[in-house]
């Protein structure tokens, strides 16, 4: 197949459309993805509902990990462009094949959220103005507090924490599926996109998130549909944002 040329007018808008188009079209591998990590997360919930950093570690780790989980659904993208149907043993291939550089990526990661608990932890425990055991225990006094400032100050170092990881996966996580690229090539290109489309990818960082913690708000459920089309969504913007892209 040709080198796929990078769009001259990305659009998150797009990349959404195109990724629906791609679930629509074979939705079974999607929505076993999403039905696993949905019920993943309702057992973190059922086991830590009521101890807040065991929550916020796991749900933390949960969604900055969750992209590894979804490269099975890369490959599926990339074999509809070429009016391809991946059976489901083809794309748990991408798992059972262990390669060593997502197995490597997906410890970075792990580590990246640990390092968000930790910190968190570390900003909470000196500020808050009483311990904080269970989750209502920060709705009521970090979020709902009657002065602005821990709450704020707590978002905004989340902030900084998540965009040099966003950064990272961006373009690197479907890189390495698509091409044997090393893991510091991959990262590479995912820093050039964002350095050449940064108000672009800003967006595109603020929408996932929105529509992740809308999927979320019904038990979870929503993870089901969102967390496919997210992935497929992010291959697309992949092959517009690299553009020295090559099948595999």
């Amino acid at each position: 197949m040709p080198d796929a040329s990078p769009n001259p007018h990305p659009s998150p808008l797009r990349w959404l459309a195109l990724g629906w188009r791609d679930l629509l079209a074979h939705p079974a591998p999607g929505l076993l993805h999403g039905v696993l990590i949905a019920l993943f997360g309702q057992l973190l919930l059922l086991v830590a509902h009521d101890r807040f950093w065991l929550l916020a570690g796991a749900f933390s780790g949960f969604l900055i990990v969750a992209p590894i989980l979804a490269t099975g659904l890369y490959a599926v993208s990339r074999a509809l462009a070429t009016g391809r149907r991946l059976a489901l043993r083809e794309v748990l291939a991408v798992w059972r094949s262990r390669d060593p550089r997502l197995v490597r990526f997906g410890l970075l990661l792990a580590l990246a959220g640990t390092g968000w608990v930790l910190s968190s932890a570390g900003l909470i425990t000196l500020a808050a103005p009483m311990p904080i055991e269970k989750p209502l225990d920060f709705l009521r006094v970090v979020v709902l507090a009657p002065e602005p400032g821990l709450f704020e100050v707590w978002m905004l170092q989340g902030a900084l924490l998540a965009a040099p990881v966003f950064a990272s996966t961006v373009v690197a996580l479907p890189m390495l599926v698509d091409r044997p690229v090393p893991v510091h090539v991959a990262v590479g290109a995912s820093w050039r996109a964002v350095a050449n489309h940064p108000v672009l990818l800003v967006a595109w960082a603020l929408l996932l998130a929105l529509l992740v913690a809308l999927a979320m708000l019904p038990a979870l459920l929503g993870l089901v549909v969102v967390i496919p089309w997210l992935a497929h969504a992010s291959w697309h913007a992949y092959r517009e944002l690299a553009p020295d892209r090559r099948e595999a």
